[in-house]
């Protein structure tokens, strides 16, 4: 039996998926029985949550390996409940979403910290453990879709800062690997996709593939500072600020081939995913 967290996140959902279409025996922990990532599921549900550890020990027996997905960088205990949970379940592996950022030194903003804390508890649990360093996801790209289906413009800072982001579906794709084959354990695995693109240069991807002209503009440092603001709070909001402008220094453009190596083939790049998410933003 396989645990997911993040059932309902962007990672979770597609991990999910995947084990089900293998045929593997998957349990989804959610907080709300209700919000299922997909409708009609196969899957498991046990109805838990990160800060009651009592539900997450029922969780978690029986299982084997657990996909470990927290999200709240102002709450770091999630993530020793979730270990302590492991250890009394007896579970063998943990595989954590972590976060790329961690591996450099100049990143010391919240989320970060958060992040390395979380993987030294993953390491110090005595259980064996994969970590997976996704850089940025292309889905965060979505959020450009209310403007661009009623202006035809995409605004966003920086514009001219190069990323390697990456396909969700390759990051679920890995975790599905870690989680089921040997040879995982010990592992850190730095995910990005196969090109570094700034969001000027995947706006005109973009548009090629909704098949019309879109404009770009550049926000202000200060604009984005008062929308992330008002969507996450001044903590998470002012780490994300951090991390954009270690992106202006050039700190996110690293290519890695860890999917290829994984999967055995080429990480998507964004012009695949814009073509398959072309009706979002149109």
């Amino acid at each position: 039996m396989i645990l997911i967290t993040g059932a309902t996140g962007t990672v979770g959902r597609r991990t999910t998926r995947i084990l089900l279409r293998e045929g593997h025996r998957v349990r989804l922990l959610v907080r709300d029985a209700s919000r299922l990532p997909e409708p009609g599921t196969t899957a498991e549900v046990a109805v838990g949550d990160f800060d009651d550890e009592a539900s997450l020990s029922r969780a978690m027996t029986g299982v084997r390996a657990v996909l470990v997905v927290t999200g709240d960088p102002t709450r770091p205990e999630q993530d020793v409940h979730m270990v302590r949970a492991a250890r009394r379940a007896d579970v063998r592996h943990l595989v954590k979403l972590s976060a790329l950022a961690v591996t450099d030194g100049q990143a010391q903003d919240l989320v970060t910290r958060w992040q390395r804390t979380a993987e030294d508890c993953v390491r110090a649990s005595g259980l064996d453990w994969t970590l997976l360093r996704p850089r940025a996801f292309m889905t965060n790209t979505l959020s450009w879709a209310p403007d661009v289906k009623a202006t035809g413009t995409v605004r966003h800072w920086p514009g001219d800062a190069p990323s390697a982001s990456v396909d969700p579906a390759d990051v679920a794709a890995v975790a599905a690997r870690a989680l089921t084959e040997p040879g995982h354990a010990g592992q850190a695995y730095a995910l990005t996709g196969p090109e570094a693109l700034t969001a000027r240069e995947q706006t005109r991807i973009l548009a090629r593939a909704v098949g019309r002209p879109l404009l770009f503009v550049e926000r202000s440092r200060e604009e984005t500072s008062r929308s992330l603001h008002r969507r996450f709070g001044a903590p998470v909001a002012q780490a994300l600020l951090e991390s954009a402008e270690r992106q202006l220094s050039g700190a996110k453009c690293q290519v890695e081939d860890t999917v290829e190596r994984i999967l055995g083939r080429t990480a998507s790049d964004y012009a695949a995913w814009a073509d398959r998410h072309a009706g979002a933003f149109r």
